[in-house]
C-alpha cells in the first residue's frame, strides 16, 4: 500500500486510483474550478465598473461573488489534491488554515444567501418602504456579519482545537494521521457547525421564500377579483411590480433548490457522523465537500444570468468595451427592470 509520509506506522494511506481515474478527477475538478473563478469574476467586475449596478442590493451580490471566487482561488485547489491524492502536502499548519477558510467561505456564501433573501423580501413585498430600510448602511451591516461570524467560528474553532474537544483520545488514536487533512466535528461541535453554517441560514431562506410566494399568489388573486373596471387601470399600475414578484418568486425558489441539493447533505453527513460512530467513508465526505463547493459555482449563474443586466455587461467585458472612454456611465437595462 502506498503511503503519505514515510512514518509508515503513522501515516494516512494514499490513493490507490489509476491515472486514468486520477486525470479524470483532476480534469472535472479544474473545470468546477475555472467555472467558479470566472463566473464570480464576471460579477464582480460589472457591479464594480458600472455605475448604474451600484445598488444596495447588487452590493451584497458583489461581497457574495468575492466570497465564492476567493472560495475558488484559495481553497478548492488544495481540496483537489486532497481529494485525488488522499495526501495533504502542505504542512499541518496551513491544514488549519485551509480548513479555517474553507469553513469561514462557504459559511459566509451560505450568510450572503440568507441576506440577500432578506433584501429582496422587502423589494418585493414591502417596496414603498424598500428604500427606508434597507439602505447602504444596512447592506454594508449585512455584509459585515456575512464575513466576521463565520470568520470567527471557523477560525476559532479549528485554531483552538474546540472541534474535537472532548474526544481527543478517540481522534488521536484511530483518526489522525500523518500527511493527512480532514476535517473533524465532535457530536456538539457537528451539532453547532450544523445550526451555524446551514440550518439557520436555510431555514431564514426557506421562511423568506415562502413568505414572498404567498405574498405575491395573494396580490394577484387580489387583482383578479376586484371588479373589471378597475382590474384594466390596476393590471398597467402594478405590471411592473407582478413581474418583480415573479421573478423574485421564481429566482428564489431556484437558489433554494440549488442551494438544498448542493449542501443539504455535506451537512447533514457532518452532523450524523459522530452519532454513527465516524463510518462514513471520507471518500464520500470529499464528494460531499466538492458538491458543496459547487452551489458557489452556481451562484453567479442563477443570480446574474438571470438579470438582463448581467448580459449585457458580459457581453461588453468579452468585447472589452469597458475599456471605453465613458463605458461606466452606460445604461444597461431600463431603471424599471435594473
Amino acid at each position: 500500500m502506498p503511503f503519505c509520509h514515510n512514518i509508515l506506522n503513522m501515516s494516512c494511506v494514499k490513493s490507490t486510483w489509476s491515472n486514468d481515474v486520477r486525470a479524470s478527477l483532476y480534469s472535472l475538478m479544474v473545470l468546477v474550478i475555472l467555472t467558479t473563478l470566472v463566473g464570480n469574476l464576471i460579477v464582480i467586475i460589472s457591479i464594480s465598473h458600472f455605475k448604474q449596478l451600484h445598488t444596495p442590493t447588487n452590493w451584497l451580490i458583489h461581497s457574495m461573488a468575492t466570497v465564492d471566487f476567493l472560495l475558488g482561488c484559495l481553497v478548492m485547489p488544495y481540496s483537489m489534491v486532497r481529494c485525488v491524492e488522499h495526501c495533504w502536502y502542505f504542512g499541518e499548519f496551513f491544514c488549519k488554515i485551509h480548513t479555517s477558510t474553507d469553513i469561514m467561505l462557504s459559511s459566509a456564501s451560505i450568510f450572503h444567501l440568507s441576506f440577500i433573501s432578506i433584501d429582496r423580501y422587502y423589494a418585493v413585498c414591502d417596496p414603498l418602504r424598500y428604500k427606508a430600510r434597507i439602505n447602504i448602511l444596512v447592506i454594508f451591516v449585512m455584509i459585515f456579519i456575512s464575513w466576521s461570524v463565520p470568520a470567527v467560528f471557523a477560525f476559532g474553532m479549528i485554531f483552538l482545537e474546540l472541534n474535537f474537544k472532548g474526544v481527543e483520545e478517540m481522534y488521536y488514536k484511530h483518526v489522525h494521521c500523518m500527511g493527512g487533512c480532514s476535517v473533524f466535528f465532535s457530536k456538539i461541535s457537528g451539532v453547532l457547525a450544523f445550526m451555524i453554517s446551514f440550518y439557520i441560514p436555510g431555514s431564514i431562506m426557506l421562511c423568506v421564500y415562502y413568505r414572498i410566494y404567498f405574498i405575491a399568489n395573494g396580490q394577484a388573486r387580489s387583482i383578479n377579483g376586484m371588479n373589471q373596471n378597475f382590474q384594466i387601470g390596476l393590471e398597467e399600475k402594478h405590471g411592473i411590480l407582478r413581474s418583480k414578484e415573479r421573478k423574485a418568486a421564481k429566482t428564489l425558489g431556484i437558489v433554494m433548490g440549488v442551494f438544498l441539493v448542493c449542501w443539504c447533505p455535506f451537512f447533514l453527513c457532518t452532523l450524523m457522523d459522530p452519532f454513527l460512530d465516524y463510518t462514513i467513508p471520507p471518500t464520500l465526505n470529499d464528494a460531499l465537500i466538492w458538491c458543496g463547493y459547487l452551489n458557489s459555482t452556481f451562484n453567479p449563474m442563477v443570480y446574474a444570468f438571470f438579470y438582463p443586466w448581467f448580459r449585457k455587461a458580459l457581453k461588453m467585458i468579452l468585447f472589452g468595451k469597458i475599456f471605453q472612454k465613458d463605458s461606466s456611465i452606460c445604461k444597461l437595462v431600463l431603471e424599471s427592470n435594473s
